[in-house]
C-alpha cells in the first residue's frame, strides 16, 4: 500500500508532531510520546487515555475541551510503554489522581499497569477502567476479557465531561465503569489496513467475504459470511448487540423507551455513503423496538489505516450520563455543541 511517509520507523513520532500542530496550541507536546491538554486547572481529577498509534483520529485525537487530559501514545500497532505511560501520568496529575481508562489489550493492560506501579512511587494516585465493548470477542459470562474497539468514543466522552464535575478519583471510576458496562459494538471487515513500516497488510479475507465481528487489528469475531447487502448485514449486526443485552445478567435488555447514543464508525475505507446507508437502515431497526435514539454519531473514528469495514456501537444512557453527554466538547476526533440529537 502507498502511503506518504518519510522513515518508515519514525511515523508514531511524526504523526503525534503533526497532531500538536493540529491542536493549534490547545494541546503540547510531552516526553517521548505523549500529548496532554495546555491548561489543566489545579485540583481537577485527571483523566488519562492512550494506546498504539494507527488508528487516528483516537486515542490521542480525543484529548480536548471535556474530554480526556492527555494521551499516552504507542507505536503504530503497538502499546505505549510504561515510560511514555508515566510521564503522561506525571503530565496530567493536578493532585487528585489519574484515572486510566484505555482498551483491553494485553500489552496496554501491562505496560499501564508498569506505568501506575512508578507513578505511585511518585505518590501519584491511579485506577484504571478497561473498555471492553467487542460483543464478539467473549460471551457475555466472560465480557471482562472482550477487546475494547469503537465504544470508546462514547465512554471517553462521557469520562471526560463526568472528569470536569466530579470531586474524587474514585467518583470518576464509577462514572467510566458506568458507561463501560452500557456500551457494546460490533465490527465487521472486508478488506484489511496495512503496517505503514512494512507495507503488508495485517490480514487476509476473501473478496466475497466479510469478517463479521472482527477485530481493529484483524483479530477473529464470529466467522466470515458471504459478502451481503448493506441492509442485511446491518440487521445482522443489531442482532448481535440486542442478544448480548438480553444474555447478560448484569445489565437489562434493551426495551422499548431506553435512550441510547449510535455511533457508526469507519474503520477507515468505508465511505460516509456506506456509513449513512448503514444508519438508515439501523435508524428504522431501532425505532421499531421502541429505542430512543439520544445522539448519533457518524465518521471515521476508530480506524486502522485502510481497512475497509464498518461497526456499530450502542450505549445506554441514565438520566446522570445524558447530563454528562449534553456537555459540549471540542478535540481533533470528535467535537459536540451542546445538547443532543433532536434535543
Amino acid at each position: 500500500m502507498k502511503k506518504l511517509i518519510n522513515d518508515p520507523l519514525k511515523v508514531a513520532d511524526e504523526l503525534v508532531e503533526g497532531l500538536v500542530e493540529a491542536y493549534n496550541g490547545e494541546c503540547r507536546h510531552v516526553g517521548t510520546r505523549s500529548i496532554v491538554k495546555s491548561d489543566i486547572p489545579e485540583g481537577k481529577v485527571s483523566l488519562l487515555i492512550g494506546g498504539g498509534s494507527g488508528h487516528e483520529p483516537i486515542y490521542h485525537g480525543l484529548v480536548g475541551r471535556n474530554l480526556a487530559d492527555g494521551a499516552a501514545c504507542g507505536d503504530i500497532f503497538a502499546a505505549p510503554p510504561p515510560n511514555i505511560v508515566l510521564e503522561a501520568t506525571e503530565a496530567v496529575n493536578r493532585g487528585k489522581g489519574v484515572l486510566y481508562l484505555y482498551g483491553n489489550y494485553a500489552g496496554d493492560v501491562l505496560n499501564f499497569d508498569l506505568g501506575a506501579e512508578l507513578a505511585s512511587d511518585d505518590d501519584i494516585e491511579v485506577r484504571t477502567v478497561l473498555i471492553w465493548d467487542d460483543v464478539c470477542s467473549a460471551p457475555p459470562t466472560q465480557k471482562h476479557n472482550r477487546r475494547g474497539i469503537a465504544g470508546l468514543v462514547p465512554i471517553v466522552k462521557l469520562a471526560g465531561a463526568a472528569s470536569q464535575k466530579v470531586s474524587s478519583l474514585a467518583e470518576l471510576e464509577a462514572v467510566a465503569k458506568k458507561a463501560v458496562l452500557q456500551t457494546r459494538s460490533v465490527g465487521v471487515s472486508m478488506a484489511p489496513g496495512s503496517i505503514p513500516a512494512t507495507g503488508k497488510p495485517t490480514f487476509e479475507i476473501d473478496e466475497d467475504k466479510i469478517g463479521l465481528g472482527m477485530g481493529i487489528h484483524g483479530e477473529p469475531g464470529v466467522g466470515e459470511i458471504p459478502m451481503t447487502s448493506a441492509d442485511e448485514l446491518t440487521a445482522q449486526m443489531l442482532d448481535l448487540l440486542f442478544a448480548d443485552y438480553e444474555k447478560d445478567e448484569e445489565v437489562d435488555a434493551l426495551a422499548p423507551g431506553d435512550e441510547i447514543v449510535f455511533f457508526v464508525n469507519s474503520l477507515g475505507a468505508t465511505t460516509m455513503m456506506e456509513l449513512l446507508i448503514a444508519l438508515r437502515k439501523a435508524k428504522a431497526i431501532l425505532m421499531e423496538r421502541g429505542l430512543k435514539i439520544y445522539d448519533v454519531i457518524v465518521g471515521p473514528l476508530v480506524t486502522c489505516q485502510e481497512m475497509s469495514g464498518i461497526s456499530f456501537s450502542v450505549t445506554r444512557l441514565d438520566e446522570e450520563l445524558k447530563a454528562y453527554w449534553d456537555m459540549p466538547c471540542q478535540s481533533v476526533c470528535y467535537s459536540k455543541m451542546e445538547g443532543h440529537y433532536g434535543g
